[in-house]
């Protein structure tokens, strides 16, 4: 499964939050360092930093702009130089009369249009289904097969649906899924768990974004979702190379000036911090009693923490390794140490302070 990272466009329809060029340009090269496939830039008509970002970029991965089903949409994206236009219109009864005001057939025929006048002139054309995750699976089926598109994603655009519903949904179609992208927004928390749903289904590509960066709750995480991939249970593939993931998802928040929760799963200082006496001290001989995959993997670094909540166990483990007998009293006077520092010691320092002890 492909990925299209998302954030550069999502992050900045937060309320309040912009891009510079210069972050932008950052964030895309370190994003292409990962090897994602697909990277939008942004909406090219809104103003001239895709273009601007375009010019300074020579990325692998291929650059998308989002536009509306219109010739002067089209038009800005093929003027600012991106790869792909990414068509986008919505789908679904509900915003057909509430978002555009129009009928399904005018709706189809301006989609025809606009995919054409992108494909002529020479760009990759991708077709967005706005709520196409409410909208009736025969008429996705319908404008899919009008729009002459390389990808139609199919979006969660209101994030109202679970993975069980992902599932029937894109079964209920008749387009090839080899052919069609998913787009997920986090309001009920299932983004990414949807993203696994859709991509066991074997669709072509999905829509994630660093740390799930997006307007409202967010989008399906593009490090969760290649994490999960790697060591879950849905047997899929993503094209991407995972040994620098963390380390490049954290870069990209830096470019952006973007912070993350401790407790943010995969990216915070939290996630692969150890303190509780049991954890640490089975941790010590087997760091995978208490985790589900080393952080290694993801270029991540796991840390085992030692404090007031270190443990005899812990203590007794700590001693082994400074070349000390775990003698009662030894133990009783580490512990009595650990409890005293200000702050927390690594493994390294734990066993420097066992150490000292006589």
């Amino acid at each position: 499964m492909k990925l299209l990272d998302l954030t550069l466009r999502e992050g900045e329809q937060r309320p309040g939050v912009s891009y510079s060029v210069d972050q932008k340009v950052e964030a895309a090269r370190e994003l292409d360092s990962l090897g994602v496939e697909y990277v939008q830039v942004g909406f090219p008509v809104a103003d001239d930093r895709t273009a601007r970002v375009c010019a300074r970029v020579d990325l692998d991965a291929r650059i998308t702009g989002i536009a509306r089903a219109v010739p002067g949409d089209v038009e800005a994206a093929l003027d600012a130089g991106v790869d792909v236009v990414d068509l986008f219109a919505p789908t679904s009864d509900r915003q057909l009369d509430g978002v555009l005001g129009k009928g399904r057939a005018e709706l189809t025929e301006a989609a025809v249009e606009a995919a054409d006048l992108a494909r002529d002139a020479g760009a990759e054309v991708h077709f967005s289904a706005m709520d196409g995750f409410r909208t009736d699976p025969a008429d996705l089926d319908a404008i899919f097969d009008a729009v002459d598109a390389d990808c139609y994603t199919v979006a969660d655009t209101v994030g109202s649906r679970t993975p069980a519903g992902v599932t029937d949904h894109l079964e209920a179609l008749d387009t090839d899924l080899s052919t069609v992208g998913v787009h997920f927004h986090d309001d009920l928390g299932v983004a990414t768990a949807n993203t696994l749903a859709a991509a066991r289904l074997g669709v072509a590509k999905a829509d994630v974004s660093v740390a799930g960066i997006g307007e409202r709750a967010g989008n399906a995480s593009l490090e969760e979702t290649v994490a999960a991939a790697a060591v879950g249970d849905e047997n899929v593939e993503v094209e991407l190379d995972a040994n620098d993931l963390l380390p490049v998802a954290h870069a990209v928040l830096d470019a952006l000036d973007e912070d993350v929760e401790s407790a943010k799963s995969l990216l915070g200082d939290e996630v692969f911090a150890h303190e509780s006496g049991l954890h640490t001290a089975a941790m010590l001989d087997d760091p995978a009693t208490f985790e589900p995959f080393d952080p290694a993997r993801f270029g991540g670094q796991r840390r085992l923490l030692f404090g007031s909540a270190s443990g005899r166990g812990a203590a007794r483990r700590l001693l082994e390794r400074a070349g000390r007998e775990p003698t009662g009293d030894r133990i009783a006077a580490l512990l009595d140490r650990l409890g005293a520092v200000e702050e927390e010691l690594t493994v390294e320092e734990a066993v420097a302070l066992a150490e000292e002890l006589d």
